[in-house]
């Protein structure tokens, strides 16, 4: 006797089709939300420290990282740490209206270090105001988990080139770099703060090791996943 052979029907195999691909495009919808919500994040980090030094000024008529009166009974911040000037290398020039220092420094002498401390106890960021602690603990991080800075343009030389090598320094009073942003983020973060190309303009993308140049947005697209630094000029 012929056994009746049984399977799926057409429309149930159009059904679980279907069903496949609503789950794939959420997926896809949820990834692309995320993203965007990183990179929302990323450039709120460059909008909020301008903020921090014109709030700053504001109040005490002077640069976070170089009042001269931090530390001092005068001081609207008496429980404040004042850089360490030194000869050389000088990252502690109090009063000159620089942010002395390295965007990166890890140094509690540094302006660019103290900064942190001085915007905190003035009630403009959140975060510890303990220069002893650890600087992994005491320094900014970035949605990706990167560390935040800020220096005067004088002495920046993260990004002094363009790609292919010709001189193109940054423009604007202080330069505030992000790092570990990965490639996909870099490039997105260009479009919505700057001219979309991470060679050129106000915001430029380095990599980490290219001795002073800034990467292509082609480049940031084929290494998606590498981590740069992103620095834009205030």
């Amino acid at each position: 006797m012929k056994q009746k052979q049984s399977g799926f029907t057409l429309i149930e195999i159009a059904i679980v089709l279907v069903i496949i691909g609503l789950l794939l495009g959420g997926v896809l919808k949820g990834q692309e939300l995320i993203n965007s919500a990183k990179v929302k994040n990323l450039a709120n980090d460059f909008r909020n420290i301008p903020v921090y030094i014109y709030g700053y000024q504001d109040k005490f008529r002077s640069l976070p990282g170089d009042d001269a009166t931090v530390g001092t009974a005068t001081t609207h911040i008496p429980n404040g740490t004042a850089c360490t000037p030194a000869a050389t290398p000088q990252h502690c020039v109090v009063g000159n209206g620089l942010i002395d220092g390295p965007w990166d420094s890890t140094t509690v002498a540094d302006e660019s270090y103290v900064f942190w401390q001085h915007i905190r106890l003035a009630g403009l960021a959140a975060g510890t105001t303990d220069t002893t602690q650890p600087f992994a603990s005491y320094l900014p991080t970035n949605a990706a988990g990167g560390f935040i800075g800020i220096q005067s343009n004088v002495n920046f030389t993260t990004i002094t080139k363009k790609a292919d090598g010709s001189a193109s320094p940054m423009t604007g009073s202080y330069i505030i770099c992000s790092q570990g942003i990965l490639g996909r983020f870099a490039a997105q973060l260009d479009v919505t703060m700057d001219d979309g190309d991470s060679n050129t303009g106000s915001m430029r993308v380095a990599d980490p090791a290219n001795n002073g140049q800034s990467v292509t947005t082609a480049t940031l697209n084929a290494n998606p996943g590498q981590a740069y630094t992103v620095c834009m000029g205030v």
